[in-house]
């Protein structure tokens, strides 16, 4: 007797979300499976940062997500974080006056202190860059040692999904490819990961699945092993109507 498929990690469906009275995500519907990576891709302005914003209980929405089978409405970024979605927010988000080490500790607050330090020792082990300066300030830090530095204070908390957002935004190529090694080896460990990027080809290359966004709404989502993923892309993002006003 065939067994059923286990249920998705994250499940979304009929999401709407924005900014005040301006609308930015129409009717979105994602799933996420325990252990997969999942691409995020989309022209600028189609709503991709708004969807991790909502997804991580930054900004309120309508409709429902679903994480590890708990209905996540009202869930503040906090409850999130505790459940086990983590959300790397753009732009290397670190505490510059603090020392890495102590940028890694603040990441694991509310933690048993053995805890939180093991937690921390094991993230430090993702990037040698960044351990070998751990009692250094942030502030001291390159922007691409500070992009792993924000990625490393997510790791801390053990997530079972890891939504990163452009992290390759201001890396030079030899950075992107240490911050996008490091995802497909969380992969390997059972860890979701669900990547915004807007380097398509290697986004395509660590993850499983993608979808597309356009003007606030999914418009593809296909296997990466497709043989006419490109074609299909190109057409997810420009065949629509391109008067049509893009959404911030």
């Amino acid at each position: 007797m065939p067994t059923s498929a286990p249920e998705p990690l994250l499940t979304i469906s009929g999401l709407s979300a924005g900014y005040g009275k301006i609308g930015v995500l129409r009717d979105i519907g994602l799933t996420i499976a325990p252990g997969e990576s999942v691409a995020l891709l989309g022209p600028n302005g189609a709503g991709k940062t708004t969807l991790l914003r909502a997804i991580s209980g930054l900004l309120p929405w309508s409709g429902q997500i679903r994480f590890g089978g708990k209905d996540m409405a009202g869930s503040s970024p906090r409850d999130t974080v505790r459940a086990g979605l983590v959300h790397v927010i753009e732009g290397h988000r670190v505490f510059t006056q603090l020392t890495v080490l102590d940028n890694l500790l603040l990441a694991g607050y509310g933690m048993a202190r053995g805890e939180r330090a093991t937690r921390v020792e094991e993230a430090l082990t993702y990037f040698p860059e960044i351990a070998a300066k751990r009692n250094d300030g942030a502030g001291t830090l390159s922007g691409g040692q500070q992009q792993m530095l924000a990625v490393a204070q997510g790791l801390v908390r053990q997530p079972r999904l890891l939504m990163l957002d452009e992290p390759s935004a201001g890396l030079s190529p030899v950075l992107v490819d240490r911050v996008l090694a490091v995802a497909a080896r969380l992969k390997q460990t059972g860890t979701a990961v669900l990547l915004v990027e807007q380097l398509i080809e290697k986004a395509l290359a660590m993850a499983d699945r993608v979808y597309a966004l356009a003007r606030g709404s999914i418009v593809l989502e296909a296997a990466t092993s497709e043989s006419d993923l490109p074609n299909r892309l190109e057409h997810a993002y420009f065949g629509q109507d391109v008067s049509a006003p893009l959404q911030a």
